[in-house]
């Protein structure tokens, strides 16, 4: 059997590729569309992660990188795909508070009440850190205030642990 030298054609590919991955990482945390755009064109996968399971979509929308992550989901970016921590990107923007890229994300086939193995939604991020403009879409768009994480906690127990007084006191109301 033969194996690849340091200097063999499958060894130089495979660092090619992996130059490419990094490049989109870099480009999906600096929003670089134009970039991001070409490195899409010439196969660099629209869901490949990163060694923590964060997608480019993930950086992009967490980021705050509207153009880019527009770009990702127009490539049918998966705004499901979780990381390791089990997080959705509707979750991270909505720790955010980027009610823009929540609801492009929103459009484009993110569940409202998506979650990860936890259980937490998008919801009770919005809810314990107190983005009540996020938290306001969501429940506009049907996110269901009364749902549990796996350890029976709702987006309003967040919210009072939390001191979050706006969401609090709207979630209160319903």
């Amino acid at each position: 059997m033969k194996t690849q030298t340091q200097d063999s054609p499958a060894t130089k590919i495979d660092a090619e590729v992996m130059a490419l991955a990094r490049e989109s990482f870099r480009c999906a945390r600096a929003g670089e569309v134009d970039r991001l755009a070409w490195l899409l064109e010439v196969g660099v996968p629209v869901n490949v992660c990163n060694e923590r399971g964060d997608s480019l979509l993930m950086l992009t929308s967490y980021l705050g990188h509207v153009e880019a992550t527009r770009l990702l989901l127009a490539h049918r970016a998966d705004p499901e795909r979780t990381n390791d921590r089990g997080q959705t990107p509707l979750a991270g923007v909505a720790f955010k508070g980027d009610v823009a890229t929540a609801q492009l994300l929103l459009d484009h086939g993110a569940q409202v009440d998506g979650a990860g193995p936890d259980g937490k939604t998008a919801l009770m991020f919005a809810a314990m850190f107190d983005r009540l403009e996020v938290l306001e879409l969501l429940l506009a768009r049907g996110a269901a205030p009364g749902r549990q994480d796996e350890g029976g906690r709702t987006a309003l127990d967040y919210a009072r642990a939390m001191g979050a007084q706006r969401t609090q006191a709207r979630l209160a109301n319903l």
